[in-house]
């Protein structure tokens, strides 16, 4: 039963399942919640293991810690980016990458979760950040999201221009938000010696890993699942207009009209689109 809610309270779903018990929970790691709601180990449910959340009506496994009160000045659109988007960027791109004040973070791909690690790089003090895409509509709306410098990644020396902006050396922070081969590798190829390489994407097909020339590099590679265990804090920095959730909302789309929605979304390319809000 839920008592920390109650009918009429504005929520967000978590994107990740929390029991708030078992071991993985009691350690952060709410990716891998050992409730037994979907699976057991597997915090990822919705629209996974059991229905996803395009209804009306929707049940909520583990309510207590799977729901978000918002709070006074957290709009609806502005919330929704917080269920999965920018705690993700934040989570496995940001801080599994290790970002410190005064780093160099090359953010590669500018979709709606690299525009959420470039976001939120800015928090912990990240001097420069660069995003790579091929979309130059992206690279250009990403400077809205807090990047300093931007690469197009269709040029044939982009790689030399994001060397160039670091003297050379290479970028501390490599952050991979696309999920395919090609823009891993290239993350492997500008992070600088010591740097750290977080890998966000999601791959569908298997990456080489070139030992033979990274070991010597020094570097660190990190990926994972989000926990979504940021989350209040990061509804606390929206709440202070400390991050820019609202620019993430390019179109938007009454409840009947969800089919629009998905041809404007699967057209990103050609409709700009960066995430689409449906309201009833």
């Amino acid at each position: 039963s839920v008592t920390s809610l109650k009918p009429g309270d504005r929520v967000i779903i978590s994107c990740i399942k929390s029991c708030g018990h078992c071991a993985n929970c009691k350690s952060g790691l709410y990716s891998h919640c050992l409730g037994d709601e979907g699976a057991s180990g597997i915090g990822w449910v919705f629209g996974h293991l059991i229905d996803g959340t395009q209804a009306e009506y929707v049940r909520v496994p583990y309510a207590e810690n799977s729901l978000h009160l918002l709070p006074a000045g957290v709009s609806d659109e502005q919330a929704v980016m917080l269920s999965d988007i920018l705690p993700t960027g934040f989570e496995i791109g940001v801080q599994y990458g290790r970002v410190k004040p005064g780093d160099t973070v090359a953010v590669v791909g500018a979709g709606p979760v690299g525009l959420a690690a470039i976001a939120t790089a800015g928090l912990y003090g990240a001097a420069t950040i660069i995003a790579v895409d091929l979309d130059g509509n992206r690279l250009e709306k990403s400077r809205g999201f807090g990047a300093t410098h931007v690469v197009l990644s269709g040029d044939s020396n982009w790689k030399e221009q994001v060397l160039g902006l670091t003297d050379g050396q290479g970028v501390d922070v490599a952050i991979e938000a696309v999920g395919i081969p090609a823009t891993f590798s290239m993350c492997t190829e500008i992070v600088r010696p010591g740097g750290n390489v977080a890998n966000v994407g999601v791959h569908g097909k298997p990456v080489e890993l070139h030992m033979e020339d990274l070991w010597i590099k020094n570097i660190s590679i990190s990926m994972g699942l989000v926990n979504a265990n940021t989350t209040p804090m990061l509804l606390k920095l929206v709440a202070q207009k400390k991050l820019p959730a609202e620019k993430f909302a390019t179109h938007h789309f009454r409840f009947d009209q969800f089919m629009d929605a998905y041809d404007t979304f699967a057209r990103a390319a050609e409709t700009n689109a960066l995430k689409v809000v449906i309201t009833a």
